[in-house]
């Protein structure tokens, strides 16, 4: 049994959306609904803290909470502690939770991009095990700073990519090592442009769409070729006209396009992807387009992740696609919560159950990091990232990833830029 403390107060941890412009399609959240459904069954989290920087808003979370989990499914204990204070304001209050706290228990870190370096940082000083969504850090320095103290405090530090425990997913991942050398991907990911109204505090400011969906597949792809092939140079381009004028940002883009030249490591051969992402969609059946087409020399494998042969269409909410294989939020016959299979829970739950055994010493990080996207297995994500950015900061400037030698495969030591 662990306790467990969640920073990041917005909808993917509660389903709370402070504008009633953008519904969410998570009204009970994800992480918060996983770790009470676990302290249902079995016991395996007791304590749960809940912390962001705005207090006067926590009655309202709480409420949200208590109507969309508590209410909604039977034998919900939505008891949180909260911080900061109803009363307070507090930017920081993170590190008053992470003291009320200590070594060994767990956090969750969804918060804006720009602030899980710090967050992140500060839990694994306190040695406790983190589970971060991505983009774990948004630097490859910030990134191997990490690394070092995962190590040093011989703690978990894991990046939620939940696109890992999609069971199509994997199967594609696992169909692709019998591909051959990696040839082509080219991979798109959206949200409507609603969501911009949610992130309006920081979207093209702390951080942009590359950074917050582009980081699935880039993931996905890293997690493929792993040990086969790395990425040597990044291009980026943008469109802009429309988020900046939701944000009031003049450096908000609406879609960026990485094309990465990759290197495969045996045959030397090279290969190329694209990766879209964009927060301007319009209203559709779904709420985020997913898809990627990979090609292999010996095949290739065409994968729509947001369209699952499952329609529903209601009076109320009209005509949607559904995709119950990542949330499951209708309740069973007996009043229950029922989503346990889904893979944005079994993400969750493998971090909880990870976590719980170092903390009894019966697993090691090293076993960790052969299972999960630890911190030490997503590196080339970030690598990408932050080439990516930084070549749109230079006016589409090609952006190489440095490595320190050929036995040093798959861990870039830092980037830089060349001539197009």
């Amino acid at each position: 049994m662990v306790d467990v403390l969640m920073i990041g107060t917005g909808e993917y941890t509660t389903g709370y959306s402070a504008t009633s412009v953008a519904e969410s399609d998570k009204g009970a959240g994800v992480v918060g609904v996983v770790l009470i459904d676990l302290r249902r069954r079995g016991g395996r989290v007791k304590r749960l803290g809940l912390c962001g920087t705005n207090g006067k808003k926590m009655p309202a979370i709480r409420d949200h909470v208590k109507r969309n989990i508590g209410d909604a499914y039977s034998d919900m204990d939505c008891s949180l502690e909260c911080f900061p204070g109803d009363d307070e304001v507090d930017p920081e209050a993170y590190l008053k939770a992470l003291d009320a706290f200590k070594a060994g228990d767990l956090v969750t870190v969804f918060t804006p991009d720009d602030t899980h370096f710090k967050i992140t940082k500060a839990a694994l000083e306190r040695g406790m095990h983190v589970l971060t969504t991505k983009p774990l850090v948004k630097t490859l320095e910030e990134h191997r700073e990490l690394i070092a103290l995962a190590r040093e405090k011989n703690v978990l530090l894991m990046c939620e990519v939940h696109k890992r425990f999609d069971p199509i997913y994997t199967d594609a991942r696992d169909r692709s090592a019998a591909l051959g050398d990696f040839s082509f991907m080219d991979s798109y990911m959206s949200q409507p442009k609603t969501q911009l109204e949610t992130f309006k505090s920081w979207a093209g400011q702390a951080s942009d769409i590359s950074y917050y969906l582009n980081s699935h597949h880039i993931d996905f792809h890293e997690w493929c070729v792993s040990g086969r092939a790395r990425p040597v140079s990044v291009v980026a381009s943008a469109a802009t006209g429309v988020a900046k004028d939701i944000v009031a940002a003049d450096t908000c883009e609406d879609t960026i396009t990485l094309l990465v030249q990759w290197e495969n490591r045996e045959s030397g051969n090279l290969g190329t992807a694209v990766y879209t992402s964009s927060w301007i969609a319009p209203p559709g059946e779904v709420h985020s387009q997913q898809r990627f087409f990979y090609m292999g020399h010996k095949g290739e494998l065409r994968v729509d992740q947001a369209h699952r042969g499952f329609e529903v269409a209601t009076d109320a909410k009209g005509y949607a696609s559904c995709n119950p294989l990542f949330m499951k939020y209708q309740p069973n016959p007996q009043g229950e919560f029922a989503g346990q299979l889904g893979y944005g829970y079994r993400s969750i739950e493998a971090f909880v159950d990870r976590a719980t055994a170092m903390r009894n010493g019966d697993i090691t990080l090293e076993d960790c990091n052969r299972e999960l996207p630890t911190v030490e297995t997503t590196m080339l994500t970030t690598a990408i990232l932050e080439a990516g950015r930084r070549s749109l900061d230079s006016a589409g400037m090609p952006i190489q990833i440095e490595y320190s030698d050929a036995s040093n495969w798959g861990e870039p030591t830092g980037l830089k830029s060349r001539s197009a």
